[in-house]
């Protein structure tokens, strides 16, 4: 079974940037088309950014130009490198699959204020 742990958020000014890592152990992610997803209070999880096996990329209209989404199969962590944060960034973020794996990690929170 995976396990999937992120990191990295926190508080940031608008305009800032922050970088998540999602580590993952119990099995590989190599081969698995990875996302992440956000879910603000009171709204859905959802979906903002993918990167395949082979690294193609694809984006939220609402992060497109901002997020760039990455992956490193030898460390098996995937990469969510975010600028020019909003407010409306604010959430709890979380990685898994885009078919996801049977379990969720905790999130990390990212704080969009000034």
């Amino acid at each position: 079974q995976v396990q999937l742990v992120e990191s990295g958020g926190g508080l940031v000014q608008p305009g800032g940037s922050l970088r998540l890592s999602c580590a993952a152990s119990g099995r590989s992610l190599s081969m698995y088309y990875m996302a992440w997803y956000r879910q603000a209070p009171g709204k859905q999880r959802e979906l903002v950014a993918r990167i395949s096996s082979g690294g193609t990329t694809s984006y939220a209209d609402s992060v497109k130009g901002r997020f760039t989404i990455s992956r490193d199969n030898a460390k098996n962590t995937v990469y969510l490198q975010m600028n020019r944060l909003k407010p409306e960034d604010t959430a709890v973020y979380y990685c898994n699959g885009v078919v996801p794996f049977g379990s969720w990690g905790q999130g990390t929170q990212v704080t969009v204020s000034s």
